[in-house]
């Protein structure tokens, strides 16, 4: 009988060694997750994710001589983020436009937004005008140099994306959650008639973009720039939800000629991964301040930026460029300046937005 006792013993050590073990990997799956995600990410997805992205791979610059900005995991980089509004084949206007700082170590983003009627020099036009012309006149190189200009500050690259590509995506996601406390309705004359209804759970991609569309509140052109950020982070929420992850491939397909940048697409994998890893993601955002009015030459409705306040949007981006600074430098009481000059903070699970509004016409 010893000897049974003996067996026994060894089948509940043994059975209390796996459990644990078990327990172990189970609370590491648990708190690790995104690790796990990424690793089943790199094993399966990332090489068909790559080929859907080369057809979107679009330089602006084709002089094989011109020293692209190498990507590297560490150091801050800059993307001029471009929503281009365009129907059927036209070329379109970029109704979006974000400056945009990713700092990949503090899990951080920097999104100052230009106002689509800031009145500015476009750079290759010899003529200052909206801003937003600058993509319908020379599609991203223009966008690119006119913003440069403007933020004195050079852009390390652009992504564009068709607006109307966004409805599909939105569809695919099964929606988004969007901040419409009222419905948003659209139907002065002149404009595009549609209403938003509010306190839905989801947004399906025809409603989400209206959302980004309305433009006939108080805040006229800043409230739209607002409501652009809340899209942007919405479906940047969504897609790294983990319920998303094994239909990344199928996202990028539905983008299709929707989309078009200079980041190659093996960077832009690890970029995505980087941001997605930051499970402390926070979004800072900035729109330049300024007041809408009519040109006294020509008459024309234009949005006037705040020379002061372009000029420390200037050091903000510069500030956040720079690795060396911390993020307490950048937003806590080490840098009170720059917190000042920031209008919301984002840490995922909720916004605190700081809403200037400007009465300001349409085109």
């Amino acid at each position: 009988m010893k000897p049974k006792k003996s067996r026994t013993r060894r089948i509940w050590t043994w059975t209390a060694s796996i459990m644990a073990v078990l327990l172990i990997l189970g609370a590491a799956g648990y708190y690790n997750r995104t690790t796990l995600a990424l690793w089943g990410f790199d094993m399966f997805l990332a090489s068909d994710v790559k080929k859907k992205l080369e057809p979107s791979y679009k330089p602006i610059d084709s002089n094989p001589a011109t020293e692209k900005v190498k990507y590297t995991k560490a150091d801050p980089y800059s993307v001029l983020l471009l929503g281009v509004d365009a129907r059927d084949a036209e070329q379109g206007r970029s109704d979006t436009m974000m400056y945009t700082v990713v700092r990949p170590t503090d899990g951080a983003i920097l999104m100052v937004s230009i106002p689509r009627d800031t009145y500015t020099e476009i750079v290759g036009r010899d003529r200052e005008d909206k801003i937003t012309h600058a993509y319908a006149f020379g599609g991203a190189k223009m966008a690119v140099d006119t913003v440069e200009n403007l933020l004195g500050n050079e852009v390390d690259y652009y992504a564009a994306v068709n607006f109307n590509g966004f409805k599909a995506l939105i569809d695919a996601m099964g929606g988004i959650s969007l901040p419409v406390e009222k419905d948003l309705v659209n139907d002065d004359p002149g404009h595009e008639k549609f209403v938003v209804k509010a306190g839905q759970d989801k947004y399906m991609g025809r409603d989400a973009l209206n959302f980004v569309r309305y433009r006939e509140d108080a805040g006229g052109d800043l409230s739209r720039t607002e409501r652009q950020q809340t899209f942007v982070e919405a479906i940047m929420d969504e897609a790294s939800g983990m319920s998303s992850w094994p239909r990344i491939p199928e996202y990028v397909g539905i983008m299709g000629e929707n989309f078009a940048t200079d980041i190659p697409p093996s960077d832009m994998i690890e970029m995505a991964k980087a941001m997605i890893q930051g499970n402390n993601r926070a979004i800072y955002t900035h729109t330049l301040k300024g007041e809408g009015g009519r040109h006294s030459d020509t008459g024309a409705w234009y949005y006037f930026a705040d020379e002061e306040d372009v000029e420390k949007s200037k050091q903000l981006i510069i500030d956040w460029m720079n690795p060396d600074k911390t993020m307490v430098d950048l937003t806590g009481n080490g840098g009170s300046a720059q917190k000042d000059t920031l209008d919301a903070v984002e840490d995922v699970k909720s916004l605190d937005q700081v809403v200037t509004t400007s009465s300001v016409g349409s085109d």
